[in-house]
């Protein structure tokens, strides 16, 4: 018989929260990546980046694949978002040769999410706030059903309209959530009937927070939302019918820290004990302790190797997490310990406006 928990357990198969077994440590691991760039910071596309022992190396960009800001794979395929006005949503083979190229249904994508099944794909386009969902027939986009979110917040410079900044897929297939900025909210879409309806606010985020990432808990129906604007972390309990009930907020930040930052990106290991989230401007990766009840408790904060960690890639079979630097335009690479926590290491992966990483 199915129940809330069969249901909402292992919520964790969204692109950004998916991640391999904690953590394999083969001898000999090797795996080339890829880096996307914004081209105002000096990127010059989509650029390789060749294993070299427990580091990689900076090899050529592809310069067909500029302000490529995120982007998933599936099998041979991968999708990329261009961040751009009237931004567009990119397929590709795993070598980079560009299969389609649509329109993104807005303005600025910034993310950008796969169902489980394979059936549909998502993006969130952040200055329209829209969200576009296509039908993939073998793996290729077809044109997109494209949905508007509506809602303002307290912050005029940030919040005067909706700003949809994340997408992920519940894994059975049931609903898809939004994260949105400016509306201060989650939204979800029923998908259960095989048609995409309009959104509903699943979640108010308290106002002037702009939730900007969320995680899916691996195991429990949980979901964890980082908000840029508040700084904070927020535990969510998932309901039956795709909502989302707040259980408890904590700060991404030291207690004494007086400066301005901004909370973004958020992942969580795959055996649902460790979660990490990056703060820019304070510079740094909050790593939190996940109770087997999925109550995170903040236990370590640990300096990013650059300036304005915008995401991070955690790999487990290597016991590495790389950060993304946007504004330093390097990557760093931090070891995972083996109870989760950071250590970070010297060297510096140098590539300009570096925003997204991804295996290759």
């Amino acid at each position: 018989m199915t129940t809330r928990r069969t249901v909402l357990a292992g919520m964790a198969a969204t692109a950004t929260a998916t991640l391999s077994a904690l953590p394999v440590r083969a001898q000999g691991w090797r795996q080339a990546l890829i880096a996307g760039t914004y081209a105002a910071k000096g990127g010059a596309g989509v650029y390789r980046l060749p294993a070299a022992g427990r580091s990689w190396s900076v090899g050529a960009a592809d310069p067909a694949l500029k302000d490529i800001s995120f982007g998933v794979s599936r099998g041979d395929m991968r999708y990329l978002v261009r961040e751009t006005a009237a931004g567009r949503m990119i397929a590709t083979d795993r070598d980079g040769k560009i299969l389609a190229d649509l329109p993104s249904g807005g303005d600025d994508p910034c993310h950008v999410a796969i169902a489980p099944n394979g059936a549909l794909l998502a993006v969130a386009n952040y200055s329209s706030g829209t969200v576009a969902l296509y039908p993939l027939a073998a793996g290729m986009p077809q044109p997109p059903i494209v949905r508007q979110h509506k809602g303002t917040g307290p912050n005029t410079d940030r919040q005067a309209g909706p700003h949809a900044h994340w997408v992920g897929f519940t894994p059975d297939n049931r609903f898809l959530h939004s994260v949105d900025l400016g509306a201060d909210a989650v939204f979800v879409y029923p998908l259960s009937t095989g048609e995409i309806g309009e959104p509903a606010v699943a979640w108010r985020a308290p106002a002037g927070s702009g939730p900007r990432h969320m995680a899916y808990h691996p195991t429990l129906p949980i979901a964890y939302v980082v908000t840029e604007l508040a700084n904070t972390l927020t535990t969510l309990d998932a309901q039956f019918d795709g909502t989302l009930t707040a259980r408890a907020t904590t700060s991404l930040l030291p207690p004494d820290w007086q400066g301005i930052s901004y909370g973004a990106h958020i992942a969580i290991d795959s055996a649902g004990r460790r979660l990490y989230a990056s703060n820019r401007g304070h510079n740094s990766i909050a790593v939190f302790d996940l109770a087997e009840d999925g109550s995170a408790t903040l236990v370590q904060h640990v300096p990013c190797g650059g300036d304005w960690p915008r995401f991070f890639l955690l790999l487990e079979d290597s016991g590495q997490l790389l950060v993304a630097n946007e504004r330093s335009g390097d990557v760093a690479i931090l070891d995972v310990s083996y109870d989760g926590r950071l250590r970070p290491t010297p060297p510096r992966i140098a590539v300009p406006g570096v925003v997204f990483l991804d295996r290759a």
